[in-house]
């Protein structure tokens, strides 16, 4: 039973299939496997003032609401490692050639009336592999508190780095003044130029100083633009099970759904 006093959160996204053929000498054979990268994120808001329901990717192609009753269910939306292609194409349109209502400018809409939006990134989040995310310039980019390259937009760090505080006595970052573990990678995005939009950390400049956490507010709404990933392999597994971890999503979705 959905419990009352807290705030609902509906993830949508990381989660997908990989398919591969094995061969062995003359002889071959294919497997499926399904895989998922938000557990992280998943065990460490057990027990916090969130009710938080995941919608995977390729469950969301159809269940994501088609309308604003749909969406009013949630005080807050986390979009991580979904292309925009998945809400834009669901079967109806796709298979059918039959008008539905846009998800991107309904979303847009339900954050401008007072929820919280924030894009985790990854290879399908902001413009992602290849620029195959393809979030710039639809309605979703209108609320974050960034804007998204035209093109690929990974920066790939193999060798490690870690998150610099620019802000910290933003309320995301409260408990989290001290040395972070290490990142492996973002998707590069611009700052919004807007009083509202904040530039909470970045990496260092010798990674570019490209920003890592950036908020803003939206109509009613607040958006949030966490540019590396929520699980690996953007986020090594020191990241994930550091205590922090907790402390950082706890605050982010606090500050999004105005708990702070």
């Amino acid at each position: 039973m959905s419990d009352s006093t807290k705030k609902r959160i509906l993830l949508i996204g990381e989660s997908w299939v990989s398919s591969a053929t094995h061969f062995k000498g003359f002889d071959q054979f294919g497997s499926v496997t399904f895989h998922t990268g938000a557990d992280p994120l998943v065990k460490s808001l057990e027990d916090s003032p969130f009710e938080l329901t995941w919608m995977k990717a390729h469950e969301a192609v159809e269940q994501f609401p088609f309308d604003k009753e749909g969406l009013d269910q949630y005080d807050a939306f986390i979009l991580s490692d979904i292309g925009a292609n998945s809400l834009l194409l669901p079967p109806d349109v796709w298979l059918h050639s039959r008008t539905v209502p846009n998800r991107l400018k309904l979303l847009r809409q339900r954050v401008e009336d007072g929820a919280g939006l924030l894009m985790c990134g990854g290879y399908f989040s902001f413009q992602g592999i290849d620029g195959k995310a393809r979030w710039r310039r639809t309605p979703v980019e209108d609320v974050l508190p960034v804007t998204c390259l035209p093109w690929d937009d990974r920066v790939e760090m193999p060798e490690g780095t870690t998150g610099e505080i620019v802000l910290p006595d933003h309320p995301t970052m409260a408990g989290l003044n001290q040395a972070w573990p290490p990142l492996l990678g973002v998707n590069e995005v611009e700052l919004r130029d807007r009083d509202d939009v904040k530039l909470v950390a970045r990496l260092p400049d010798d990674q570019g100083g490209h920003p890592l956490l950036v908020v803003g507010e939206y109509g009613k709404g607040r958006s949030a633009a966490w540019t590396s990933d929520i699980g690996p392999h953007w986020l090594s597994q020191d990241f994930c099970d550091w205590p922090g971890y907790k402390q950082l999503w706890t605050n982010v979705l606090s500050w999004l759904t105005k708990l702070d």
